[in-house]
């Protein structure tokens, strides 16, 4: 089967989705369905923005579909065509089992982590937070999360990962490359039968948590490395923070940028509560 007579569904949302898809596309293999999440209210007007996937899918004239709830309406929908396979990529809803199991293929995932480690909703901030290394993992979704067989697997090589972190934003950006890189290797082979998955050894699972905004909350003499893969983890949201008291009011600065020089923390680049971004240094005379 030649790879753009592949017919399946991609099931994705966020920008991670859309550096899988970018990767599929020099190979050929676009979907024959987006799904998505609705459209939602954002920012002070809440205007109604659509998903970064739906954008991407609309640029190429690919059909959508956006469904609140994955029931039967929605199933019945699916079965107006026969499918290949099916393929997530950070959708953001539980997908049911009779919707898994309806492609002749089933259901592959594109997880940013090295399975069975940092199972969750947030391996890459984790992988910075905690780990040694990271990679991605191709794997076969059944009714528990991020529980399936591994159907292919990869480090990615990353200098100084543990001393000098990538930033949260900048590593789920290359891992979506580089975890739509393997899958677009994976697809035609896995529908061509070649690939036998192997299940996970569960006793080595572990599991990442939701992040919440207090989770950014640090202590500037906690340790320096500590301190430096919370900030680097969390560069998009909740932000790295901590409160500065003076004797008028009580002020939470975010810190942007970071250092570990000679075993030393060092602040770099700031922003207090209610200002614009600022070195520290002239953060920290104005405090004076």
């Amino acid at each position: 089967m030649s790879e753009n007579k592949i017919q399946f569904v991609f099931f994705g949302t966020p920008d991670f989705a859309v550096g899988v898809l970018e990767e599929l596309e020099k190979k050929n293999l676009l979907p024959s369905l987006v799904i998505t999440a609705p459209d939602k209210p954002q920012g002070r007007g809440l205007t109604l923005t659509p998903p970064p996937v739906k954008v991407w899918a609309e640029a190429r004239k690919i059909s959508i579909l956006q469904p609140e709830k994955l029931n039967e309406e929605f199933l019945n929908e699916l079965k107006k065509q026969n499918w290949d396979l099916f393929v997530v990529a950070a959708y953001g809803k539980i997908i049911p089992k009779n919707v898994l199991d309806f492609s002749e293929h089933g259901t592959l995932n594109v997880h940013p982590s090295l399975l069975p480690r940092l199972r969750g909703a947030s391996p890459v901030q984790s992988a910075i937070l905690s780990e040694e290394k990271t990679g991605v993992t191709i794997m076969q979704i059944d009714e528990e999360m991020d529980h399936g067989p591994i159907v292919a697997q990869r480090e990615r090589v990353i200098k100084d990962f543990t001393s000098n972190p990538p930033r949260g934003s900048e590593l789920e950006s290359d891992l979506a490359h580089f975890g739509g890189e393997l899958l677009a290797e994976v697809i035609p082979e896995w529908i061509s039968g070649k690939i036998t998955p192997a299940p996970q050894d569960h006793t080595h699972a572990t599991f990442c948590k939701k992040i919440t905004k207090e989770d950014g909350l640090i202590d500037l003499a906690s340790d320096p490395l500590e301190n430096l893969r919370k900030i680097r983890a969390f560069d998009v949201w909740p932000g790295a923070y901590f409160f500065y008291t003076s004797a008028e009011k009580r002020i939470r600065v975010r810190i942007t940028d970071a250092e570990i020089r000679e075993g030393e923390f060092r602040l770099l680049r700031v922003v207090p509560e209610g200002k614009k971004e600022m070195s520290f240094e002239d953060f920290s005379r104005g405090m004076r």
